[in-house]
């Protein structure tokens, strides 16, 4: 997926860290599989199926960072995907 993506233009960065705060502390972090020209994260999966805990865990990647957007892609059996959006409004974003 990452070079299949470099070669079609895209900016692609591949686990990037991300750090998690929690009353302005950082408590943690997590690396995101793919992040795509700064606005999609790309969390991938190569699994029976998707499940909820796949979508929890995009959910809490775009929670805690300025992306919005957000795609969990299965390479399993049946190719799926699901989409997640998180506005920047609901975000409590820290420069």
């Amino acid at each position: 997926m990452y070079f299949e993506l470099k070669d079609r233009g895209f900016d692609v960065v591949p686990q990037r860290r991300c750090a998690v705060h929690y009353k302005g502390r950082e408590v943690g972090e997590y690396f995101s599989d793919i992040i795509v020209n700064d606005l999609i994260i790309l969390e991938l999966k190569a699994c029976e199926t998707i499940l909820e805990e796949h979508e929890l865990q995009l959910q809490n990647y775009l929670k805690a960072s300025a992306i919005e957007i957000g795609f969990v892609l299965n390479f399993g059996k049946e190719p799926e995907f699901s989409r997640k959006i998180f506005s920047n409004n609901k975000k409590n974003l820290r420069k």
